[in-house]
């Protein structure tokens, strides 16, 4: 009996592994048009007028602007790490101690992980399958392959999914037009999409998105490293 239940359990760890890491591979060249994300919004949101808009778009037709606003605003050390910020991981940790207020240090690759292929939850269970997904991204794409996911699938207001749609919702412009200041506002926004909005901005936003174009400015220019190279410093 238990050597039944032992073959059992290691098959289906065996199948786990074998389809989530096609499933990852799969993703590193096709776009990631809906995400489990999007499907648990669309039943929280069961009214007529809810929205939602997303649209896939490569990485060329989104503004450099976005791309290196979303890097300085939730990771800077995006292109460095290997999925993880260790000293954020302990930073947060420690305010978590001494504090109510909950703290995260979720990278981009963490977040993207979990925005592709996992539900917004908290628990033991989906921290440590995002961890999994988060190495293997990071072992399949390169970072820019991650940021392009990212900036496709994370919500960008109440309903609004992903860079293009973002732009046409805030600005009424494509992803690529986005200037510095627009691109800003759209990541200003990222710790609570939901509830605040890029346009018309509150004086919060408006300083989140001052102090995100002074980290840009601190940033130089957005460089990525190609799989198996060394990675750049800043």
């Amino acid at each position: 009996m238990m050597k039944r239940l032992f073959r059992f359990l290691l098959k289906c760890c065996f199948w786990f592994v074998v389809i989530t890491v096609l499933w990852v591979a799969l993703y590193r060249y096709m776009p990631v048009y809906y995400t489990p994300l999007m499907a648990i919004r669309s039943f929280e949101n069961t009214e007529k007028t809810s929205t939602f808009k997303h649209k896939w778009v490569n990485m060329e037709a989104i503004s450099m602007h976005l791309q290196k606003a979303v890097i300085c605003s939730e990771d800077q050390k995006f292109v460095i790490h290997n999925g993880f910020d260790i000293e954020a991981i302990e930073k947060a940790y420690q305010n978590n101690k001494k504090s109510k207020r909950i703290k995260g240090a979720s990278t981009i690759s963490q977040q993207t992980a979990k925005n592709v292929f996992l539900w917004p939850n908290r628990s033991w269970l989906r921290k440590g399958l995002e961890t999994y997904f988060t190495f293997l991204i990071e072992k399949l794409w390169s970072k820019e392959r991650i940021l392009e996911v990212y900036l496709n699938s994370i919500e960008m207001g109440n309903g609004i999914y992903g860079a293009e749609a973002a732009a046409q919702h805030w600005f009424g412009i494509s992803a690529n037009r986005l200037n510095i200041n627009q691109a800003a506002a759209i990541a200003a926004i990222l710790p609570n999409p939901r509830r605040y909005k890029a346009q018309p901005a509150t004086s919060y936003i408006s300083a989140r998105k001052q102090w995100i174009i002074k980290q840009m400015g601190f940033y130089g220019p957005l460089k990525f490293p190609k799989k198996n190279d060394e990675k750049p410093k800043h």
